[in-house]
């Protein structure tokens, strides 16, 4: 009777033993689900809000090899002694048999109870979770971390004999990858519609595009010869959209200032309309000059100090290549900016059969924000640019090419420069 009821008290004693294993198994588990899919931006934010437990969070998953050693050591840890007591109640039990039952119980309540149900709680509640247990994992990193530092050096030596170093490998995405990885998975589930995803990630271009891509060409810009009659330089402000326009001296290529309507209107106003006292000169404000290389942030950050919103862009010699403005650079943003006063100019049209046709000065990124295209733009600027750099020469009209998954037809040129495209993606 004694030793039945020693049996019992032993029974139940490694029985609650292997059950609390479990629990620990479980907390592991769930913990390291929670902590490493907590948001870090979520996690920072609430860090700054002085919250104690963001602040224990954020010191853990920044220096995620270490922590997610220390709970796996500590999952391995209670997982093999809970299947090592369970084997040997279980042969006290059934005998020989009673490896393979421990083997089937086991492997069920460690499944079911220590790996699924734990880590499904922590991917339903992924912050809520990291908090809880930031302070109990806490303990167990700072416990292990002698033992987690050796199992490292150990690994590393390791696959060092097999010619793998893993020490200089960085595989951390810089915080723009991560951002644009975001912004392409939430608009992929729907939660971002197709033009904020636009948006969001023509901000993060800014830095990589430069004022080269988005400049009004030297073809394209209206000009005004400064030594032109009063008339015919008022006449050109009134006809033009545009409410800066350059002003050059002999040749296009010298532009001695910029003229701005406003300006023209104040002082026709204080010459009472006498066109013999309007002097051009008087009005004009001094050229701003900026490199073709700069980035759109650097151009934006400039226009915002400057307090400006135009400058003429020049390549390495000093040679006028175009102008860019403020609105060139938010609609790099934002997308195309249309008021009462621009003009319509044709330069895309598209058919139901899918063909588009394109001018040739049309650019590679407003075809691919318009169409959801993968063309490159790495190599040139306008559509026209990447037929030529593709096909090494300038093609004639009706020339036909297939690359990069479209297929081009040149519908018309004029002398060295192709004005007209004909596009198709190719299924």
């Amino acid at each position: 009777m004694a030793a039945a009821e020693l049996f019992t008290t032993e029974f139940w004693t490694i029985t609650g033993i292997i059950f609390f294993l479990l629990l620990l198994s479980g907390l592991f588990s769930g913990s390291e689900t929670a902590l490493t899919a907590a948001s870090k931006a979520r996690i920072h934010h609430m860090a700054k809000q002085n919250d104690k437990r963001a602040k224990r969070v954020e010191r853990l998953i920044d220096n995620r090899e270490r922590l997610i050693g220390a709970i796996l050591l500590g999952n391995n840890l209670v997982n093999i002694l809970a299947s090592a007591l369970a084997t040997s109640l279980f042969l006290t039990l059934m005998g020989d048999d009673g490896v393979f039952y421990a083997t089937i119980v086991m492997t069920a309540l460690v499944l079911i109870f220590a790996e699924v149900l734990p880590k499904s709680y922590a991917i339903a509640n992924t912050e809520k979770m990291a908090l809880a247990v930031s302070r109990v994992i806490g303990v167990v990193v700072f416990v292990f971390a002698p033992i987690v530092s050796l199992v490292q050096k150990i690994v590393r030596i390791t696959l060092r004999i097999f010619g793998v170093d893993i020490s200089s490998i960085d595989n951390a995405l810089s915080a723009q990858e991560e951002i644009r990885g975001a912004i392409d998975l939430h608009r992929h589930e729907g939660g971002i519609v197709k033009e904020d995803q636009h948006m969001l990630g023509s901000i993060l271009d800014l830095e990589e595009v430069t004022v080269e891509d988005v400049m009004i060409h030297r073809k394209s810009m209206q000009m005004i010869d400064v030594n032109a009659p009063t008339d015919d330089i008022i006449a050109a402000v009134v006809r033009s959209a545009y409410t800066r326009l350059p002003l050059f001296e002999n040749e296009p290529e010298n532009i001695v200032g910029v003229l701005h309507a406003k300006d023209v209107l104040r002082a026709l106003r204080r010459t009472g309309g006498q066109m013999h006292r309007f002097h051009v000169k008087r009005i004009m404000t001094k050229p701003w000059f900026v490199p073709e290389t700069t980035s759109l942030k650097e151009q934006l950050n400039a226009f915002l100090e400057r307090k400006s919103h135009f400058a003429l862009v020049v390549d390495e010699y000093g040679d006028i290549q175009g102008l860019v403005t403020l609105e060139d650079i938010l609609e790099e943003i934002v997308g195309d900016i249309a008021d009462e006063h621009d003009f319509d100019l044709p330069g895309v049209r598209s058919y139901n059969d899918g063909t588009v046709v394109a001018e040739g000065s049309v650019t590679i990124r407003d075809l691919n924000r318009m169409f959801d295209w993968k063309l490159p733009d790495e190599q040139a600027t306008t559509v026209a640019g990447l037929v030529i750099f593709e096909a090494e020469a300038i093609p004639i009209v009706g020339s036909r090419f297939t690359f990069h998954g479209y297929r081009f037809e040149v519908t018309a040129r004029s002398k060295n420069q192709i004005t007209g495209l004909k596009i198709r993606k190719l299924k």
